[in-house]
């Protein structure tokens, strides 16, 4: 009689387990839904503040281009590009920042350096392979 019990109690905690597994997709689902919304919401208020300076607006000094960029991670990932001379992978920035090189580190250290791509502020001219824009010019 131990047996049907003991499948009984597994087949409760297997079931438990799945809907555990399915709530935590669906929030995980839900917050990279706001986080693309966020990163959007980032992206097209640089693409209006460029857009309205480059219509020879006021510039407002005071207030950073991208604000994402601004923050102290952004500022020391790009302190690495000015001090560096050639284009850097993310582990070489990884090295440079004395942060961890494990898988983790360099991928969440690769997501940023996407955002910085998407922004303009770096270029990859391979894949993997990262360097600054070049300044943009205004006429």
């Amino acid at each position: 009689m131990t047996q049907p019990t003991l499948l009984t109690l597994l087949t409760e905690r297997e079931t438990a387990a799945v809907l555990a597994v399915e709530r935590l997709r669906t929030q995980i689902a839900s917050l990279d839904e706001q986080l693309t919304a966020a990163e959007t919401e980032v992206a097209e208020l640089a693409i209006t503040r460029k857009t309205l300076l480059s219509l020879g607006g006021p510039l407002d000094t005071t207030a950073p281009a991208d604000p994402t960029a601004a923050s102290p991670a952004y500022q020391q990932i790009l302190a690495a590009f000015h001090a560096g001379t050639a284009p850097m992978r993310a582990k070489d920035i990884c090295q440079a920042l004395g942060t961890g090189a494990t898988a983790k580190d360099t991928e969440n250290l690769r997501a940023k350096l996407k955002r910085l791509v998407a922004r303009q502020i770096l270029t990859e001219p391979e894949a993997g392979l990262f360097t600054l824009a070049p300044p943009t010019t205004s006429a």
